[in-house]
């Protein structure tokens, strides 16, 4: 009988991918291992393996498609003896949802803008009769509730006559409340003053639709680029990020004059290797790498901030895996240092430009950018003197690194100069109070200045 492929989940957090390239064409022969297809998933494109013999008989998600939905059906196999033909018509043909080619970027163009059209008023209620609500609860009806549900409203700040009820005869029920607390509906509006007989009641403040925004430039003044599934999964994250956890931040400036001479010593004393291209040492250390190895043992030293937050329970790590902030094409990726704490300067060397090298090609594996205890974020090589990171669930903290530069400073009463750097340590309040992460970046602090024991 025929075999069915289907879209299938490279991350356990993917819900749909883009079907990218076939590598196989109606007819071919295919093995378990070979390689079939390439999908496109929001940080990277991976390789689909066939899993079993036969015949391609259909293709039915062409090249190129977007937003495929995981599980979906994109081919038909052919098992071995079996008409190719016959297989193609009786495999599940059923379309995957939006499994559509790809469309053309809308053209920009600025839609008219019409006159407002005059809304005929709405009829008065007959008299004696009250006005119905949309949850079925009229106007001044009483509402039937369990207790427990209008406690668990009146502490959210829910009103409980506006909430559909589903228990018997319409009452109100715990997880009725619960469900309009996660739609964010059904909020208790605030007291306010009547408004004057005959005036509009104040329409509820709105986003601008995107026909809106576009309204607002010119014609011919730009152009449509639309999102790619990595922009999308950024702009999902940074808002749950920024909505759901409370930041905190704390600042402290390091002086890099002491791990800046360690570091050359350390380059110059790196062995020679035989490359294609010649003879290369064995690594080069950057400041970047020696901040990443910092941050680790900043961790193990306050093991309490290397932590996250769940609702249930706190996460305690055993090891910190340290993700590290790479700018690729339409976006950022942050592949993870596993276990930093205990790898020399000369791995995490290495392994980060490995890393930075197929991230910006869309090769990594997902379990190498996923998960980690915290992350650095290092825009010193832009000039950029200081700024506060956004916090890359499920991680509790996040380090901006700041350019090394040239300041005066005073030491024993003189105006000294040395090379600072400024680091900005962002929290999860919930899981890293104030005096927790200054700890923290004291330590970091002190990693820094104090390089030599990074050696050891």
């Amino acid at each position: 009988m025929p075999i069915n492929i289907t879209m299938p989940a490279l991350s356990p957090t993917m819900e749909e991918g883009n079907l990218a390239k076939w590598l196989v064409k109606e007819g071919d022969k295919v093995s378990p291992g070979d390689v079939i297809a390439e999908i496109e998933t929001d940080k990277a494109t991976m390789e689909v393996e066939a899993v079993d013999e036969g015949t391609v008989a259909r293709l039915v998600v062409p090249a190129g498609t977007e937003g495929v939905k995981v599980n979906a059906l994109i081919a038909v196999l052919a098992a071995e003896g079996e008409d190719a033909a016959a297989a193609a018509k009786s495999g599940d043909g059923a379309a995957p949802a939006k499994a559509e080619a790809p469309k053309a970027a809308p053209k920009a163009e600025t839609p008219k803008p019409e006159a407002p059209k005059p809304e005929p008023a709405a009829a008065p209620a007959p008299k004696g009769e009250a006005a119905p609500v949309a949850n079925g609860h009229a106007s001044g009806e009483r509402v039937f509730a369990s207790p427990l549900a209008r406690r668990v409203a009146r502490e959210a700040g829910v009103d409980v006559s506006a909430v559909t009820g589903s228990g018997p005869h319409g009452r109100v029920v715990k997880a009725d409340v619960d469900a309009a607390i996660s739609s964010g509906g059904a909020k208790a509006a605030p007291a306010a003053k009547a408004a004057p007989a005959g005036a509009p009641a104040p329409a509820a403040a709105k986003p601008m639709s995107d026909d809106q925004v576009l309204k607002l430039f010119a014609d011919g003044s730009y152009e449509l680029v639309p999102h790619d599934n990595m922009r999308k999964t950024i702009a999902r994250r940074l808002v749950e990020a920024t909505t759901t956890i409370p930041h905190f931040y704390l600042t402290l400036d390091c002086e890099l004059d002491a791990l800046l001479a360690l570091r050359t010593q350390v380059n110059a004393a790196a062995p020679v290797k035989k490359t294609d291209k010649g003879e290369a040492p064995a690594y080069k250390l950057s400041v970047n790498d020696m901040v990443i190895k910092a941050m680790a043992m900043a961790l193990m030293a306050v093991p309490d901030a290397n932590a996250s937050w769940t609702e249930s329970a706190m996460v305690k790590h055993k090891h910190a895996d340290v993700g590290v902030a790479v700018s690729i094409p339409g976006g950022l990726i942050t592949p993870i240092i596993r276990r930093a704490d205990e790898k020399t300067l000369s791995v995490i060397s290495n392994e980060m430009k490995d890393l930075a090298s197929r991230a910006r090609s869309r090769k990594l594996k997902p379990e190498e950018y996923q998960g980690g205890t915290t992350a650095v974020s290092n825009l010193g090589m832009f000039g950029i003197k200081d700024f506060a990171a956004v916090i890359n669930p499920p991680h509790a903290t996040i380090l901006a690194v700041g350019a090394g530069e040239e300041r005066a400073v005073v030491k024993n009463g003189e105006i000294k100069i040395a090379t600072i750097m400024s680091v900005t340590l962002s929290t999860d309040h919930r899981a890293v109070d104030g005096a927790l992460g200054a700890e923290l970046l004291v330590a970091f602090k002190r990693m820094i200045e104090n390089p030599m024991g990074m050696l050891v």
